[in-house]
């Protein structure tokens, strides 16, 4: 929780942070206070695993595998679920839901879904930051500068 102490009162960020994984910045507010409106469900946790790797977990119970589907498409995983199962119950109390869900997470450049598990009532889906090499940070030589040199400046840096 972020607290302005200039009469601006408290304020909770969390959900601008919720639904973007691999941004370790603001992102548009305009977009973020729509998506506080969306339904919450189903239930999500998303973790941060590695430097580079992060992990989504959603609690799918009441849902096969084949009852759902995952889709990668640029910056964007969408998750759906729809249960097919139209049999007539008679429930005295229904706490499970298995309404169909739609749910989708903004991913930052160069975030990649790996791959996707279902494991007791959690669907989860890792994600890699995976930088191409050009984009990478290289070092690069100063024409007229001896290794040597170089060296030397490499280790008083450290």
């Amino acid at each position: 929780m972020l607290r302005g102490g200039s009469g601006y009162g408290s304020y909770d960020f969390s959900p601008l942070w919720r639904s973007t994984i691999g941004f370790d910045r603001l992102f548009d507010l305009a977009e973020s206070a729509q998506r506080a409106t969306e339904d919450n469900y189903p239930p999500y946790n998303i973790e941060r695993l590695g430097d580079d790797r992060y992990q989504i977990s959603l609690a799918v119970a009441g849902f096969s595998p084949d009852e759902i589907s995952v889709t990668a498409e640029q910056n964007v995983v969408t998750i759906e679920g729809n249960k097919t199962d139209k049999t007539e119950r008679e429930f005295m109390y229904r706490g499970i839901s298995t309404r169909a869900f739609k749910r989708q997470f903004n991913l930052a450049d160069y975030v990649q879904v790996k791959n996707a598990s279902f494991d007791n009532g959690l669907l989860k889906i890792e994600l890699v930051r995976e930088i191409p090499e050009a984009m990478k940070p290289r070092r690069i030589a100063i024409n007229g500068a001896t290794p040597d040199n170089l060296h030397k400046l490499e280790s008083r840096a450290a």
